[in-house]
């Protein structure tokens, strides 16, 4: 089947951050990109301007703002922010590191090593996170004309739930499927016969000098 009127939208994560380094839990803690990651998101702009993309939406938190701006430099394009794309909120986890996490919340600490998430007060459930971010990637790719490509910014596990559930595969998915790296990038691409797929993921730039 041709693929010249399929929609595709390119989800990028942001850059890196110094918590990233220390595996230190963002959530929705507003952290910007650090030095490598402003390198990360030139490189990976460079890339995405050669897909031609019509359309960029992005987080409105920092990283993602930060990340977004370069492929608008690159592009031409004028993000447009939507909260809907911000990372899983983390609640009383956020600002931990994994030693930290499990020392303050020892059974929720077994209960992510096991599925992947835990809820500790005041964060945001699986449920919660699909019920914003699935719609919101549905928008983004409704918003595209055929043949159009559109990019999207945001983050790791949010990117990730909302890949999952927009394909209706079982939550088991969020376990065996990688998160992406900084600055790597997936592409769902909508064909014209009504089916989404995701046609590649974690794709990254070569590696700043």
């Amino acid at each position: 089947m041709s693929t010249a009127a399929a929609r595709r939208l390119v989800l990028l994560r942001h850059g890196q951050t110094s918590w990233n380094v220390v595996l230190r839990a963002q959530g929705e803690t507003d952290i910007p990109l650090d030095e490598t990651g402003h390198a990360q998101a030139t490189a990976a702009a460079d890339v995405l301007a050669a897909l031609d993309p019509s359309r960029l939406w992005c987080s409105d938190l920092t990283r993602a703002r930060e990340t977004a701006s370069y492929v608008a430099s690159a592009t031409g394009l004028e993000p447009v922010l939507d909260p809907r794309l911000q990372e899983l909120h983390l609640g009383e986890r956020a600002g931990l590191t994994p030693p930290e996490f499990a020392e303050a919340f020892p059974d929720e600490h077994a209960r992510w090593r096991r599925t992947g998430y835990a809820h500790v007060p005041g964060a945001e459930t699986r449920e919660e996170l699909l019920a914003r971010s699935v719609p919101a990637l549905q928008d983004c790719l409704d918003a595209l004309a055929p043949g159009e490509t559109g990019v999207a910014v945001g983050h790791g596990w949010s990117l990730k739930a909302a890949v999952v559930g927009l394909l209706g595969l079982p939550p088991e998915a969020d376990r065996v499927i990688r998160g992406m790296s900084n600055c790597g990038w997936g592409v769902l691409v909508a064909d014209p016969d009504g089916r989404t797929r995701l046609d590649s993921w974690n794709v990254q730039a070569p590696s700043p000098a």
